[in-house]
């Protein structure tokens, strides 16, 4: 019997070229040493998916995988976490979705699905608790996320049958493919889509009815309790609730960290059309919630009127009113709500598909591409008319489509022409809606992610608008105020450091990163250790914690490193060292990373030079191996 609660100590393997389907028990060690999700699909992918594997080839590995916390009575445990090698980078991936996708698989009785091979036909997995099969989804391929979860829901009888599913784009391997669960939560980023198309997979439906046990019943119920009533008690609650992540739009754009026309600025004069206040008056009906979540900041909307009448999404993000609506120059609200319902039904990444959109625009302003090119479309900034063809174009690989569907990386090195120099990406990804000469901490979190461009690996907010009292509280009085500086650099390696670190378990438990840890400035290492133990049985000391946060973050790095990354590849575009910005906060600031990445790499404990683990930090935390 598995050692220990919070977890059912069963993994599925399913092997799509065999058709194979077989229950195996965790190893307990795993879970010591990596405690769930993010961690477990690490060291899957460490052991079993080399260099020579290609991410979209059979034998590539795609994992499902929940964490101890996810289910349970804890705010927000609501979180999935699927890891492959990505197809949009080459190196490790991952994507993380809320919603309740994951606490159904474990009441289905399951922590992870470990998912090899390609099926030579359409299929979806079925898992009904401990009845799980393969089942034909050749009527399914080619339809919308949305269209076939309802689809797959009739046949069961049953709504509250949770799913996974790819649209157009994952089938034709769109590069940044996402992977939607019921149906417009998101595992958005890395491609992860595509991996799944590629093994034929269209889907995963999901129903459980048991319970997820915790070793301390009662020490984990006054837990959870304590953790609601502070979260509802922190002054960013209200607003956090009210609003959800538009709600910083117009705070953003005045600090000019709001990516606009691909990066060109920071802030967008139209701002204000396309704020949260705007988008409540326009189109808000109601607040919505994933699981165990207190803060609901998701919400559902509706257009009343216009072209776009009738439009109805959820999970409507801040990063898509950058990559829909500044990053193309476009305030048009209710276009920017239907391309992101298109992107959700289509299986596409908001914010790669936008950035990929905003680099050709920009490079038809400089004349880069023509018509030609572009197979007779002229891409004129701020065509939301042209933004939504294309959206459909590249998730079909149709004309120029095609090309956009690779990512601005890989464009850019078939278009050539200098338009490298116009793809903002870091190590393959496109960057996300912040600008590092805005906020110096999240540039350096931009190269430091061990997915590419990413913001939610350090997920660094203590100094995005500056809050002292969060810094003063978790670091102490002495690394202020600079701490809380957005446009300083000290001290700043120190805070993505610990926020990789800590980012690491929480995507490992199975909680989120919005609703109590990061953007709640809550939840910390103590609360965490504490919930652990209580759930798992496990003794969980806050520095066996940090211990183990450190470790998959290193193995994370550990796999890049063995696919070619090195410090060369930690770097941003040109666009942020060398041209100041023009934008609010940040008026003439660039961003200077070499002196926070030689701070960054000596807290690590890596090679300054490689920009690798030593042998020493490996040793240290037991991954000599």
């Amino acid at each position: 019997m598995f050692p220990y609660q919070g977890y059912t100590g069963k993994w599925l393997h399913v092997n799509l070229t065999t058709g194979e389907i077989e229950s195996r028990e965790c190893n307990p060690a795993l879970a010591e040493d990596y405690l769930g999700g993010n961690g477990f699909g690490t060291r899957l992918l460490w052991e079993r998916v080399g260099p020579e594997v290609d991410p979209l080839a059979p034998d590539s590995l795609l994992v499902f995988a929940t964490g101890p916390l996810c289910g349970t009575l804890v705010p927000n445990g609501c979180r999935v976490e699927v890891i492959a090698k990505s197809p949009l980078t080459g190196i490790y991936g991952d994507a993380n979705a809320g919603g309740s996708f994951g606490p159904e698989l474990k009441f289905a009785g399951w922590d992870a699905i470990v998912v090899t091979g390609q099926s030579p036909q359409p299929v979806y997995l079925a898992i009904a608790g401990e009845r799980v099969e393969l089942r034909p989804a050749s009527d399914l391929w080619g339809r919308t996320t949305s269209e076939t979860e309802a689809a797959i829901r009739r046949a069961w009888g049953d709504r509250r049958v949770k799913t996974a599913t790819i649209g157009p784009a994952g089938e034709t391997g769109v590069r940044f493919a996402g992977i939607q669960t019921t149906p417009q939560r998101s595992a958005a980023r890395c491609g992860l889509g595509a991996v799944m198309g590629s093994k034929h997979l269209k889907a995963i439906a999901v129903r459980g009815h048991g319970p997820v046990r915790v070793a301390d019943p009662a020490r984990f119920h006054d837990l959870a309790v304590n953790f609601h009533r502070r979260i509802r008690a922190n002054p960013v609650y209200a607003p956090v609730s009210t609003h959800g992540t538009p709600g910083i739009v117009t705070l953003m754009d005045a600090l000019g960290r709001f990516p606009t026309r691909n990066f060109l600025m920071g802030s967008f004069p139209a701002v204000d059309e396309i704020g949260a206040e705007a988008l409540e008056a326009r189109a808000f009906v109601r607040h919505l919630a994933c699981f165990g979540c207190p803060v609901h900041c998701d919400k559902l909307y509706r257009i009343p009127d216009g072209p776009h009448a009738g439009t109805t999404l959820s999970s409507v993000e801040y990063e898509t009113f950058s990559a829909l609506g500044s990053g193309v120059w476009s305030a048009d609200l209710d276009a920017i709500l239907a391309a992101n319902r298109l992107c959700d039904d289509l299986g596409l990444d908001t914010i790669s598909a936008g950035r990929a959109i905003s680099f050709a625009m920009e490079l038809w302003e400089q004349e880069i591409l023509n018509l030609d090119d572009t197979g007779g479309l002229s891409l004129r900034w701020g065509d939301m008319g042209l933004v939504l063809r294309l959206l459909g174009m590249i998730a079909r690989r149709e004309g120029f489509g095609d090309l956009l569907a690779e990512g601005v990386r890989r464009a850019a090195l078939i278009i050539g022409r200098g338009s490298e120099q116009y793809a903002m990406h870091v190590k393959g990804m496109e960057i996300p809606a912040q600008d590092g000469r805005a906020q110096k901490s999240m540039g350096l979190a931009h190269v430091t992610s061990s997915r590419g461009a990413d913001h939610l690996k350090a997920f660094p907010t203590i100094d995005e608008a500056g809050h002292p009292e969060e810094a003063r509280r978790r670091y102490g009085e002495e690394y202020l105020p600079e701490m809380a500086d957005p446009l300083a650099t000290r001290y700043k390696p120190m805070l993505v450091k610990d926020g990789e670190d800590f980012g690491a378990v929480i995507d490992s438990v199975g909680m989120c990163k919005s609703g109590g840890t990061f953007v709640m400035a809550e939840l910390y290492w103590p609360d965490i250790a504490a919930a652990l133990e209580a759930a798992t049985g496990m003794e969980m000391p806050v520095e066996r914690l940090k211990r183990t946060g450190e470790r998959i973050y290193n193995l994370q790095r550990c796999y890049n490193a063995r696919h070619g990354i090195t410090r060369a590849d930690d770097h941003l575009p040109r666009r942020f060292s060398d041209e100041p910005s023009p934008s609010g906060n940040a008026r003439g600031e660039v961003i200077d990373l070499e002196p926070m990445l030689d701070e960054y790499y000596r807290l690590r404990g890596w090679d300054p030079v490689t920009g690798w683990p030593t042998a020493e930090k490996l040793r240290e935390l037991g991954i000599g191996d």
